[in-house]
């Protein structure tokens, strides 16, 4: 018995099947997982212990590619495809967890070819084509956004809920830069700092590693007291500190600030498939949880007077009912229905 989580190429398609993955793990199985070679599945895959084997396979995009080099992309999935269904064997899979990414097809035609019942996870708002094809065969369909899904609760670490708490007053400020780094939000920050340390309010800036440097000597030469770092593994730490948060939106990072009731001003990254940030964020902005701008509606002066303007208190208490806990276990449970499954996580267990 086995289930095969599939997909990936960003932080947050991973982040969903890191969740699963520990779901599982604490109900005494181990998956395997399908992913390949490009974008950051290995980096975040390849040697842990949570999984029962790893396969990191040569697969990549085809929405950007076009004529010879499409087709190409294409052979190349249905080759992998089988070559899935011959992993599928070897472990017994009865279930496949697709995250989407380009890495989620080979083995999501696989449980196609294989009749492998099929459960996916959108993390956006707008759809990524490899779920949309998918989503008419799959057994469930889970999503934030979408009115049929079974499952609305975003799957976020209980870490993020245990530290929650209700803004009231704006004392701290956190610029989050994304690990690569924003450059737009960085250089938001690095202009508005004057005047917000001026006005008593203390500043933690998360540059991301490109221009980390650029933000350290910036704030070292005007003698600007800010808590400056590339990247740190106990962000969640700082998110505690913070009263306000300006960040990318990303669905994994905007629905962390949200369980943690961080007031946020979202701005969208331009460049993001079919504009999914954006949208992303906007599902909150209805329910006046968060607020949003994009780049070419913002610069300082504005993002000052958006900050003067704050209703905190307010804000914070609507995002402290958006989410609840628990939604990968509710994940874990429609899909350990199959009777197979159940039995076998039962004997697992046991063993």
């Amino acid at each position: 018995m086995m289930i095969a989580i599939t997909g990936g190429g960003t932080g947050g398609h991973l982040a969903i099947a890191n969740a699963l993955k520990e779901e599982l793990n604490s109900r005494g199985l181990k998956p395997i997982f399908i992913g390949s070679k490009n974008g950051q599945d290995k980096s975040w895959f390849e040697n842990d212990q949570g999984f029962e084997k790893t396969y990191f396979l040569d697969s990549k995009g085809v929405v950007n590619r076009r004529g010879i080099k499409k087709l190409l992309v294409l052979k190349d999935i249905i080759k992998s495809a089988f070559t899935c269904k011959d992993i599928f064997k070897k472990h017994n899979v009865k279930a496949v967890f697709c995250v989407g990414g380009y890495s989620a097809a080979p083995a999501s035609f696989a449980s196609l070819l294989t009749r492998t019942p099929l459960y996916i996870h959108e993390q956006n708002a707008v759809i990524g084509t490899l779920n949309k094809i998918l989503k008419p065969f799959s057994k469930e369909f889970f999503s934030s956004y979408d009115k049929n899904s079974k499952v609305k609760e975003y799957p976020v670490s209980d870490k993020f809920f245990t530290s929650r708490r209700v803004r009231d007053e704006l004392k701290t400020i956190i610029f989050l830069g994304g690990s690569q780094g924003a450059n737009f939000i960085n250089k938001l920050a690095m202009k508005l700092a004057p005047r917000l340390l001026e006005n008593n309010i203390n500043i933690i800036h998360q540059t991301g590693k490109n221009d980390y440097s650029i933000c350290k000597e910036f704030y070292e030469k005007n003698f600007l007291h800010v808590e400056c770092f590339a990247f740190s593994k106990t962000l969640l730490d700082s998110l505690k500190k913070a009263d306000f948060a300006v960040s990318r939106a990303g669905a994994s990072t905007l629905w962390e600030l949200s369980a943690n009731s961080l007031p946020t001003l979202f701005i969208p990254y331009p460049h993001a498939a079919k504009n999914h940030q954006y949208f992303n964020a906007k599902v909150l902005v209805d329910k006046n949880a968060t607020l949003l701008k994009t780049e070419d509606e913002l610069d300082d002066k504005i993002l000052w007077k958006i900050i003067e303007d704050l209703n905190i208190e307010q804000i914070s208490k609507n995002l402290s009912i958006i989410i609840k806990k628990d939604g990968i276990k509710i994940v874990a449970d429609i899909i350990l229905k199959n009777k197979n499954l159940k039995w076998c996580a039962r004997q697992e267990s046991n063993l």
